[in-house]
Order: C-alpha cells, then structure tokens, then sequence
C-alpha cells in the first residue's frame, strides 16, 4: 500500500498512490494511516483519485481510520472516480463522510469554515 502526505496548513493531504483498497491491502491502509495521522490535529482528507476500486474490506478500513481519529478531528474524502463514488452511494457512507470533487476544494472549504 502506497499512501503519501502533505501538509497544507491546518490539513494533512494524504494521497492514496494505489488502484485499488480491497481485502488484500486494508490492514495495510488502516496501519499507514494511522501513522501518517497519530500526531496530526484536526482535518485530514484522503485523495482517492487514483483509487479505480474498492471493496467491502477497503469501505471497512476507510471507515476504521476515520474511526481511530477519535473526536474533534475529521477525515475527509476527495476526488472519487465515478466507481469509487458509487460505492459510496449504494452504502449511504456518502451521509457519513464529507467528499470533495478535489482536494484544492476540500482545502477551500476548511479556509470557509468558522
């Protein structure tokens, strides 16, 4: 599994460099970020775009990281392929995450907050 961070500001851009989160790489996912998150404050978005598919395992370790963030700070996503996108419809875990079209919006967007 192949995850790459920036940070820009207050918001840590993780980068998911892999087609593909399933039952072969979601410990590996679920592991890395944490690593990539465990000192990181407050707003943190995944950019899926290169992300082509995903399975029930790869919802589960999205959903797992999001968890182990514990309260006061967010995981967000951005920039799903229109596959990915719709997995995250049919499992109504689009009412759960925030998604941006991009990470420069998703950036914006936490600039707009109060």
């Amino acid at each position: 599994m192949n995850l790459t961070s920036q940070t820009e500001g207050q918001v840590l851009l993780i980068n998911v460099d892999e087609p593909r989160i399933d039952a072969s790489v979601a410990i590996q996912f679920k592991d890395q970020m944490r690593e990539l998150s465990d000192a990181h404050p407050a707003r943190i978005v995944v950019d899926l775009s290169r992300v082509d598919f995903i399975d029930s395992s790869g919802l589960g370790a999205i959903v797992a990281a999001m968890k182990q963030l514990g309260n006061g700070r967010t995981l967000e996503l951005a920039s799903l392929t229109p596959t990915v996108g719709k997995v995250f419809r049919l499992t109504r875990m689009d009412s759960v995450f925030k998604i941006h079209d991009t990470p420069a919006k998703a950036l914006r967007a936490g600039a707009e907050s109060p």
